[in-house]
């Protein structure tokens, strides 16, 4: 008896030890295989920034579909981990159609919060329920709404919902970003050669500014102090040039080669073609086009040929029929707007909808120092069409149809994945190495810097489409109510190319996440039903009956 007492009292002992060691140091222990609770270095680093109480209203609360629970168990078990890390972070759950809804659909229509139309079968019936996957966190006098879930062209709600759990830690971060950290990086948005108007561009560089400072830079100047050009030019961390259409001159080129070659990272939204319509017939005739930065790229490891893609994984093309009030807007298949969705585990496009291209031209990548990373290309049904080009809708429609109804010919579609977009890494060799250089510049370099540029194949995926004089969200088509990746994309590429925190890199997590198959669910019901609830019975049962035989046995006789 003596024995027994004794090893209480050590059990006793150790069980408080640890009781008090959980309480003055509480440790949270993460065991699962892809370790979705446990939080990234750089998000951890980025909520301790909350030295002031930070709100986040997340309006996930009361009935909604079964797919949706998850997001909202998952988006409260993160908060609850942002919380236990810096206890100046809270959270609130609202229901959009509880007791105070009024106040809270104010709240969201404040910040252009819309609903997400859901399907949901029940009793073999078919209806329509608004959800609001939306969080709003508020920090000192600024607030930041936060979409928790994802855009996914023909994805199911079980696809949306597991991509939507794959960026919610990245989703909080980047909405905490904008709250608890200044804007340092500055991009310059190169002008004077034709470059895209403003309008075409305004939604994309709208929400740079969130997190960027951004500013027009023409290289006018160039022809009468190019050296104090380039200087100016090195105050920006990140150069942008969206489709040129006039030539560049030399001097051009050389200030841009040294303000690559200075570590000056770069985006190249390039088009090698033109297109001019004939007035008469209708069609258009598609050229190659020469922006003399031929020799300035291929020096860099990569060629943009004056060609045209053909790409069967493509978007929609809407055109009218009829007259006035007999009009009639119909979708075609238009195989020159590819639909690039990449499968590469990189920061830039992983867990991103597919991009939108139209016109676009081949690439290729040659061999040099530099390291290379094709980030979006064409499917493995293309073919590359030489130019120059007569484009006729009367001809193409009718062709694409039949392809679609018969399938591709393997002879033709044989181009397999035609590069669209590469990155660009490493120390780049001067594109005026070895010759005659057009000025003569202080400290001028031929072999440079560590630096990263990406060059993309096709202008017009920074391009948003208009609505009067007003533009639309970028990657929004308005003819086919379709949302398209680009704006997730060039984002996601303008933050790697300046992102130094490595935020971006919280997009790579993968998570597993089982959805129930309603189905079989339905059909074995009554089994697992009965599964759990005798299962723990005669585990219970079990254990009384072994106790007892040795209690017995103990004290009998």
């Amino acid at each position: 008896m003596k024995k027994s007492g004794f090893q209480l009292l050590i059990i006793f002992v150790i069980g408080a030890l640890l009781l008090w060691f959980g309480l003055i140091s509480p440790q949270r222990i993460d065991l699962t295989q892809d370790k979705r609770y446990t939080l990234n270095p750089v998000t951890k680093d980025l909520i301790q920034q909350a030295n002031t109480p930070l709100i986040v209203d997340v309006f996930l609360k009361g009935n909604f579909p079964p797919e949706f629970r998850k997001l909202q168990a998952e988006t409260q078990q993160l908060l609850e981990e942002f919380k236990n890390q810096n206890p100046n972070i809270n959270y609130v759950f609202h229901d959009p159609n509880g007791s105070d809804s009024e106040e809270v659909l104010k709240m969201m229509d404040g910040f252009g919060i819309t609903p997400a139309q859901v399907s949901v079968m029940e009793g073999g019936k078919q209806s329509v329920e608004l959800v609001y996957p939306w969080a709003i966190a508020h920090y000192q006098d600024n607030s930041e709404p936060i979409a928790l879930l994802k855009n996914q062209i023909g994805s199911t709600t079980e696809e949306r919902i597991n991509s939507s759990l794959q960026n919610l830690q990245y989703a909080f971060a980047d909405g905490f970003k904008k709250l608890l950290t200044e804007k340092s990086k500055k991009i310059a948005v190169i002008k004077g050669n034709g470059q895209l108007d403003d309008r075409y561009i305004f939604d994309f560089f709208t929400t740079v500014r969130d997190y960027y400072f951004t500013a027009a830079f023409t290289l006018d100047s160039v022809a009468s102090n190019p050296a104090g050009t380039l200087q100016k030019l090195k105050e920006y961390d990140l150069i942008v040039i969206a489709q040129p259409t006039i030539p560049f001159t030399e001097e051009e080129k050389y200030v841009l080669d040294q303000y690559i070659l200075n570590g000056g990272k770069s985006l190249w939204l390039m088009d090698a073609l033109e297109m001019h319509r004939d007035p008469d017939t209708g069609n258009s005739f598609v050229f190659g086009k020469d922006l003399n930065l031929n020799d300035f790229f291929f020096r860099y490891g990569i060629r943009i040929n004056p060609n045209l893609v053909k790409d069967m994984y493509s978007a929609p093309i809407v055109l009218a029929s009829g007259e006035e009030r007999e009009t009639q807007y119909d979708q075609y298949p238009w195989f020159f707007s590819p639909l690039s969705s990449s499968a590469s585990n990189h920061p830039i496009v992983t867990n991103i909808e597919a991009v939108k291209f139209d016109y676009a031209s081949s690439m290729d990548t040659l061999s040099n120092d530099i390291k290379k990373t094709i980030l979006l290309s064409s499917s493995p049904i293309s073919r590359i069409i030489g130019l120059p080009f007569e484009l006729s809708f009367d001809r193409e429609i009718p062709k694409n149809l039949e392809t679609i109804q018969q399938g591709p010919d393997p002879q033709e579609y044989n181009a397999g994945e035609i590069p669209l977009a590469v990155l660009l890494e490493g120390k780049f060799t001067s594109a005026f190495k070895n010759r005659i250089k057009p000025f003569s510049i202080k400290d001028g370099l031929e072999d440079g810097k560590f630096s990263q540029m990406v060059v993309i194949s096709d202008g017009d995926i920074i391009k948003n489409q208009m609505e009067g004089n007003r533009p639309l969200e970028l990657g929004f088509d308005k003819l086919t109510h379709s949302f398209y990746g680009n704006k997730e994309f060039l984002l996601n590429t303008v933050d790697y190319l300046l992102d130094d925190s490595g935020l971006i890199n919280i997009r790579t997590r993968q998570i597993s996440i089982p959805f129930m198959d309603m189905r079989v669910a339905s059909l074995e019901r009554t089994k697992w039903q009965a599964l759990n609830l005798l299962l723990p019975l005669g585990i219970l049962g079990i254990f009384a009956a072994v106790f007892h035989w040795f209690r017995k046995k103990k004290y009998a006789g």
